[in-house]
């Protein structure tokens, strides 16, 4: 696996190598909602009331980012590494 952000990710990507991708998650405890982002994907954050429903959202999202950053190109399923940090 290789990870997203890395220098050449992307070449890596096109190579059909599978990607890895470091998502941080934070608990909104006020909001009722888990926060993720992630510095290795620009534009990478989503929300969602439950831990099943981000990580959908996640892959949803992460898709269509690297899909725009790839320019369209079909891309492998990312591998993420979700991790909670206290917040």
């Amino acid at each position: 696996m290789y990870r997203i952000g890395f220098p050449f990710w992307k070449q890596a990507a096109r190579l059909g190598i599978p990607l890895k991708l470091r998502v941080n998650l934070l608990h909104d405890q006020d909001a009722g909602v888990y926060v993720a982002t992630s510095g290795d994907l620009k534009g990478l954050v989503c929300e969602a009331p439950t831990m099943d429903e981000l990580v959908k959202e996640l892959n949803l999202a992460t898709v269509e980012l690297l899909s725009l950053q790839l320019h369209s190109q079909p891309v492998a399923q990312p591998v993420t590494d979700l991790r909670l940090y206290p917040g």
